[in-house]
Order: structure tokens, then sequence, then C-alpha cells
């Protein structure tokens, strides 16, 4: 965006550019979200930011009417490709934390200082400016969701000490961090030892089809998915989770219980990439709907989301014991897994499953799966490289370098590839042509049936062929042998290709 386009989102007050960019005011060294309710500033007083982080190293604090910490992250670095958007997702998941700056570095396969060089050039602010400003917002998160001593709060989010997090926040926020729960609507945190936070996102969305998805999928004993709810375990960095996801009113609200509060911000991350709820539904709809065959569609279901993935090893796996089966047979095969497999874990009422782990699923998964050996050889040979490092699958890998890892593993085809890299790494631009019900809900809306032909019409939707794709699966009839997902059979998958649990 040029700074005129920029500056007529602020003064229209446009709540769809909120966490696209930041607004930093000389005059007043303030930086807010494009909403805020502040009067305008002049032009001449006004410099926009990509990040807040590069507001802070600016020397501007956030402001305290409008919170711009708290507005939905940018839907940027879903679509960038390159290395700054890799960097912000892998950020966003908590590794310079656990990790430091080489391990980010080491994951994006470039060196510490290019890393900085690259982030600072893009971003204005380096990977340590980046991760403290993160760290910010989960304290922020952490101050307003619970009832936790500003202590805790403090190292929960990352901090190295006390000090450190009171400077922090009051460099960032302007206030104590104490002032700042005391901001808090509502009065009081979450119940001891759990949180209770409200998504931000941007609307329309189409919860009910993001919530339909998950019901469908939920794996007993470790999931729960209702028409107004999903709650499920999830193995975190430090330890295990609990969560609800849960419609209220208008709003979206995540409830969790945490082995370790320093997971916070993994699993906040996880839950945002799970709804996609950093995506432009305007942008997309806006896209899409100038498509003639489609414009009836987004108009019936707007802001369509496309469903991520909550633990980026185990969406491997559920596309592959999902391959050709319907969604009904994945979900037994995978809760009958995961009733085998998968570790208990202490809930509120009765115990809880984690899905398996890979090394489980390598070492014992023969035993439990059930189908061709090729397809239980592919499957349990892929949960070892996982296991082993020898491949590995995160938010923030280089897309088509993903894929083509995929593709070299025994029983995993294009279908499957192209598939877990829309869910994992949110690449907004995957189209699945052979997919059974992509098809289906082409024809149906008139468009070509055949993968070729489809295909080569699929390019104009570019750069939101996965929402394509999701909008297709919605229009498509059930197909009696396989649901949303299922494609044809591949001659390089041996598990052969597809459903989509």
């Amino acid at each position: 965006m040029t700074f005129d386009e920029r500056y007529r989102a602020i003064h229209a007050r446009d709540a769809r550019f909120d966490g696209q960019f930041v607004t930093a005011v000389r005059t007043t060294g303030i930086y807010c979200r494009p909403s805020c309710p502040a009067r305008t500033p002049l032009p001449g007083n006004v410099t926009f930011y990509p990040t807040s982080a590069a507001a802070h190293e600016a020397g501007y604090r956030a402001c305290k009417r409008c919170l711009p910490e708290a507005a939905p992250g940018s839907p940027d670095w879903d679509i960038r490709r390159d290395v700054a958007g890799r960097a912000m997702r892998l950020i966003a998941d908590g590794v310079v934390e656990r990790e430091g700056v080489p391990g980010l570095a080491r994951r994006l396969g470039y060196s510490s200082r290019h890393i900085t060089r690259v982030l600072t050039t893009e971003l204005g602010a380096g990977p340590l400016a980046l991760a403290r400003a993160h760290r910010a917002h989960t304290a922020r998160m952490l101050l307003v969701g619970t009832d936790l001593p500003a202590s805790d709060v403090a190292f929960s989010a990352g901090f190295a000490s006390i000090r450190q997090f009171n400077e922090t926040v009051r460099e960032v926020f302007g206030m104590s961090p104490l002032a700042l729960r005391a901001r808090r609507r509502g009065g009081k945190g979450a119940a001891p030892g759990s949180i209770d936070l409200v998504l931000a996102h941007r609307t329309p969305i189409d919860l009910d089809g993001i919530f339909a998805w998950m019901a469908a999928r939920a794996v007993a004993g470790a999931e729960v998915a209702t028409a107004q709810s999903f709650a499920r375990t999830l193995r975190l960095a430090a330890g295990t989770a609990r969560l609800e996801v849960r419609k209220d009113g208008p709003a979206l609200r995540l409830r969790a219980r945490l082995t370790h509060l320093s997971d916070l911000p993994q699993l906040v991350s996880r839950v945002r990439r799970l709804f996609d709820l950093d995506a432009d539904p305007t942008a997309i709809d806006e896209a899409l709907a100038a498509h003639p065959e489609l414009t009836a569609r987004v108009a019936a279901v707007p802001g369509i989301r496309v469903p991520g993935a909550a633990d980026p090893h185990e969406m491997l796996i559920r596309a592959m014991v999902g391959q050709q089966i319907t969604v009904a047979s994945a979900r037994t095969a995978l809760t009958a897994l995961t009733d085998a497999l998968g570790e208990r874990v202490p809930a509120e009422s009765g115990t809880d499953r984690l899905f398996p782990s890979m090394a489980a699923i390598a070492e014992r998964g023969p035993a439990v799966l059930r189908g061709p050996g090729a397809r239980i050889r592919a499957i349990t040979g892929a949960a070892a490289a996982l296991a082993e490092g020898s491949l590995v699958l995160d938010a923030g890998a280089d897309p088509l370098a993903q894929r083509a890892e995929l593709l070299a593993l025994p029983g995993i085809g294009p279908w499957t590839a192209d598939y877990v890299r829309m869910r994992v790494t949110g690449d907004p631009d995957v189209f699945l042509p052979g997919d059974v019900a992509v098809r289906a809900g082409a024809a149906r809306l008139g468009l070509p049936d055949d993968p070729r032909p489809l295909t080569a019409w699929a390019e104009r939707a570019a750069p939101w062929r996965s929402y394509l794709t999701a909008h297709l699966w919605r229009t498509a009839p059930t197909p009696p042998a396989a649901g949303p997902g299922a494609a044809v059979p591949d001659p390089r998958d041996t598990t052969t290709a597809q459903e989509t649990p």
C-alpha cells in the first residue's frame, strides 16, 4: 500500500487494516491501529510501520485507547513465502523464546546475521526486537486473561527478569503491568491455572463452516466438536494443553489450561492458524466474487476460512490415514490409533488422550493400523522421519521445498503434499485439481470438472486458490465413497490418495 492508501484507511478508521500496519504520530510519540477512534493526525506527522516492533524501535509506545497489540495478525505472513514471512510465522510460534535467534536462523537455513539484516530491512526491526514485541503481547494476554501474579506473568511470557518485564511493558504500553491489568473488561481473569481470551479476527468469518469441518473430523478421546465449539488436547513445547474455542455472541473465545504457561504464545499461534484468523476476508471475497461463476457462492458464504493445523506432524498422519476412504472411516481409524497409542492426560471430567507421538506410531503403528501393507509402511515411515528429524514440518517452512520433501517419501503423491502444504504453512494459493470433491463442486458451479482445464481456470483466482478450493468443497455434494477432500488415486501414492480428516 502507498502512503496515501494507508492514510485514507486511517482517516476512515477502517478496521479491515488492523494488524496490517501501525500508524506512528510524531507529535504524541504514540502508535495506533488503523481503526483507532482518536482524531486523525495530519499527514505530515504520520509515519507508517509494518510491525509494532518497528514502531517500538523508533521510540513510539502503544496507544492506550485502541491497544494495537490486540489487533489480528497481518495476513502478509500467510501470503509471503519469502524469508521475512517465514520468520514471522516462526516468531509468532515462540521459536526465538525457545531456541534463540540461532535456532530461528537454523530453521530458515541462513546465518543469524543474514536473518537480522533481512528482517531489519523488510520490517524495520530485527528478530530480537520482534520477539520482544511478541513477549509484550503475551504479557498483555496473561495480564488481561488470567489472575496470575505479575511475577508469574513475567516469566511465563519469556522475560528474563521482573525488571525487564516491567521496563518493557511500561515502554510498550505506557503504563505499569498492574495498571494494564486494571483496564481489562470484566474485572477478573480466568479460573486459577487457566486462561480466557477473546481471539481477534477480521469479519466476515464463516464460523459455522469451520466448526462443521471440525465436527466431521473430530477424533474421539482427543477432540470434541459441536456447532458452536471445538475442544482438544494438544502437545506443545513444554507440556500439554487442553483448549476450547467457542462462539460467544459475535466474539470467538479461547479457554485453555496449560501445563506450562510459557507455551501460551505457541498455543495462541496454533489456534489462530487452525481457524485461519489472520486472513483478510474482504480482499479474498472481493477477488473471488469478481468471477461471475463464483459471485453467488461468495455472497452465500462470506468470509470462508481454510482450516490450518494444530500440529503439523499430526496433520500429515491424519491426511495419510484418511486417503481414499470416507471422513467417517478416517475418523474411526484415527480414533482407534489414538485410543491404542495416545498418551493419557488428566482432565477435569475424566481423562483425555493426546494424538499419538510420531515415535509411537513409527514403533507400534503396524500393530494398530489396518489396510494394505504398503500404506501402513508409508504411514509409519513418515512418522519415523518426523520423529528422527529427517523430515521437518512447521509453519515457517518454504512451501515448495516442503512439498518436494514430502513427494520424496514413499506413498505420498501430489494431493497429500499439497493438502498438507495448504494446512501446515497456511499457503493461500494451493489448488487440488485431482480432488474428487473439488471437481464435483466445480461442476455444480459450471466450471470445468476435468483436472487440466480446471487447473487452467483456477489460475485466475490466484493468489487465493486455497479459498477457491474451500468454496468448491462446500459446494460439492458428499461423494458416496469419499467426503470433501477425496482425490483421484495417483500412481506414486501407494497409500492411495485421499480424504481429509
